[in-house]
C-alpha cells in the first residue's frame, strides 16, 4: 500500500478514499471492500456484512458518517473507520489481500502509539496535513495552540461529570453564543460550512478569541470548582462573555465586525500559496 497523496491511498492499484477526523485518519469502508474482495457491488456487500454481523461483531458503534468526494465531483455521507475499527471490520471479510491490507494498518496504528509517547511527532505530522492545505506557518502556530487549549477545557469537562458529546456541544455552544453571538451550528452556516472544522475556517483574530474564550471558560471552571452540566455552562458562558467583550472592543475601535463569514482556506492569499505549494 502506497500514499497517494492527503486523502487517497493505494491499496493493489485500488484507491481507498480517507479523511482526518478529530486527529486520525478515518477510511472509507466501501472502499476498503471493493479493494479487499473485488466485487462489483461493494456498497451492496458492506451491508450484507452489517445485518450479518451485527450481532456477533457489535459493528454499529464502530463506524462514523463522513462526507467523501465521489466520483461526480460532490461529496456524501460515506461510512468511515478508523484504524482499530477497520481492523475489526476487515475480520469480518474472508480475503486473501486481509493480511498484507491489516499489517499497513497496524503499522499506522503503531504510528499513532509512538505519537502518543512523543507528542513532538503528533505535532509534526498535524503541521504537515496543514501546511499541504495552505495554511501559513503563523496560522499553524496558533491552530496548533488552540487545540492544546481545547484539549485542557475538555480533560475538565470530563473529570467534572461531563460525558458525552452532547453535553460537550451544549457547553461549546454557550462559549461559541458568548463570544460571536452564533451558536456553532449557525456559525458553519454563516461560513458556508458543512461538517468542516469549524476552527479550521477561522482568521487569526476569530481564532485567538476562541483560545480566549476557552481557556478563561477553563479558569472559571477551576476555580469555582464547578461540576455539572449547570454549573459548567454558567462557566462556559461567563468565559466566553471575556472573548465576547474583547471582540466588541475590537469591532468599536476598528469600527467593523471581525466575524468573518469566508472560508479561511478560500481567502485569496491562501488559495496562492496552496497553488505554490502544489
Amino acid at each position: 500500500m502506497e500514499d497517494s497523496g492527503n486523502f487517497l491511498v493505494v491499496f493493489e492499484g485500488g484507491k481507498i478514499r480517507r479523511m482526518e477526523h478529530e486527529g486520525e485518519w478515518y477510511f472509507s469502508v466501501v472502499d476498503v471492500v471493493r479493494a479487499l474482495t473485488g466485487s462489483p457491488k461493494p456498497r451492496q456487500y458492506w451491508t450484507k456484512v452489517k445485518d450479518r454481523e451485527f450481532d456477533q461483531l457489535q459493528l454499529s458503534p464502530i463506524w462514523l458518517q463522513l462526507k467523501l468526494p465521489s466520483s461526480d465531483g460532490k461529496s456524501y455521507l460515506t461510512d468511515c473507520a478508523n484504524t482499530e475499527s477497520m481492523l475489526r471490520i476487515v475480520q469480518s471479510i474472508p480475503s486473501k489481500r486481509a493480511e498484507p491490507f491489516k499489517r499497513w494498518l497496524a503499522k499506522v496504528g503503531y504510528e499513532r502509539v509512538q505519537e502518543i509517547d512523543n507528542p513532538v511527532l503528533a505535532q509534526e505530522r498535524m503541521k504537515g496535513l496543514y501546511r499541504k492545505r495552505g495554511y501559513s506557518e503563523e496560522w499553524i502556530a496558533k491552530r496548533l495552540r488552540s487545540i492544546a487549549i481545547r484539549t485542557d477545557l475538555e480533560d475538565e469537562w470530563r473529570s467534572r461529570g461531563v460525558a458525552d458529546k452532547k453535553g460537550f456541544s451544549i457547553l461549546t455552544d454557550e462559549i461559541t453564543k458568548a463570544s460571536f453571538g452564533f451558536r456553532v451550528e449557525d456559525y458553519r452556516e454563516f461560513k458556508s460550512l458543512q461538517k468542516q472544522e469549524l476552527c479550521d475556517h477561522m482568521d487569526d483574530i476569530e481564532l485567538v478569541l476562541t483560545m480566549l474564550g476557552e481557556a478563561t471558560t477553563t479558569r472559571f471552571t477551576r476555580e469555582r470548582d464547578s461540576r455539572k452540566i449547570p454549573s459548567l455552562k454558567k462557566d462556559a458562558w461567563d468565559g466566553g462573555t471575556v472573548a465576547g467583550d474583547t471582540r466588541k472592543n475590537i469591532e468599536h475601535k476598528l469600527g467593523k465586525s471581525v466575524v468573518s463569514d469566508h472560508n479561511y482556506i478560500d481567502a485569496p492569499e491562501n488559495k496562492k500559496r496552496l497553488a505554490m505549494r502544489k
